[in-house]
């Protein structure tokens, strides 16, 4: 059956790379569920839910390798290593990710570490952040006669800069979705209206998207960073800019419990 981990005698050391969705764990795969339930050992983010970590098999071993701003448990090639490791001792592994694995999760770096080392290794997708937020808030992100193009962004790259193409993500009728753009927000809304985005663009930011806890807060590409600091809201969250956003107060039809205490 394709997913299931077989016993160690027959298969030992495959790393799988597991997306765990958005956040809400109704959006799990069902494969990635069937992993998650069956793995000796689970390696997860700081984007996985508890819900999610309490499929996990009550005997497996557990690895917190998360994330937050400008703060590691583990640098990045010390989550490699380890994968590499726990699969040389012959443990079927999960690597579990928020969103999809290869889409600003780091996949690619970990398993192109997995094949330098031959181990063997499985990619299970997840449906990604912005996926999720898109739908949770009302926001579709391409529509016919607003957004013919869908931009996914990083507003953190791997050497702290945001250096980004602004003149292709200023161009008209498209949705610009930002992950880990919201320390740098003012920065990025002042970039993309020099490279000639319209100041009254619809904006908004979403944080903990899917989730009992999700807040959405909206704008314009001029007045959404003041907006956003004065809600109070910190990452995880996802920058989406485009007249798409516009339709958020029309089509919305999840209402989440309000913020955390």
């Amino acid at each position: 059956m394709p997913g299931h981990i077989p016993t160690s005698s027959s298969h030992a050391g495959t790393v799988y790379l597991v997306g765990g969705g958005p956040g809400d764990p109704d959006l799990l795969t069902l494969r990635a569920a069937r992993l998650i339930g069956e793995a000796d050992v689970i390696v997860y983010d700081n984007l996985v839910g508890k819900e999610i970590l309490g499929m996990v098999r009550k005997d497996a071993e557990m690895h917190y390798v998360g994330k937050q701003a400008a703060r590691h448990s583990l640098p990045q090639e010390d989550i490699n290593r380890l994968l590499v490791t726990l699969a040389q001792q012959g443990k079927s592994v999960v690597r579990l990710k928020g969103g999809d694995p290869f889409i600003f999760g780091r996949g690619g770096e970990e398993i192109e570490e997995l094949v330098a080392h031959g181990i063997p290794f499985q990619v299970v997708p997840g449906v990604t952040a912005a996926a999720g937020m898109g739908a949770y808030t009302g926001i579709p992100l391409t529509h016919r006669d607003y957004a013919q193009t869908l931009i996914f962004a990083t507003g953190h790259l791997k050497d702290g800069s945001a250096n980004l193409d602004w003149q292709a993500l200023a161009r008209p009728g498209q949705t610009l979705v930002i992950y880990m753009g919201v320390g740098g927000l003012e920065e990025i809304a002042g970039k993309l209206i020099t490279h000639g985005l319209p100041a009254d663009t619809p904006a908004a930011v979403v944080h903990n998207a899917t989730l009992p806890t999700q807040q959405t807060v909206t704008g314009t590409l001029s007045t959404l960073p003041a907006l956003v600091q004065e809600s109070g809201i910190k990452p995880p969250a996802l920058v989406v800019i485009g007249k798409v956003v516009s339709l958020q107060s029309r089509l919305n039809w999840f209402v989440p419990n309000g913020p955390e205490n």
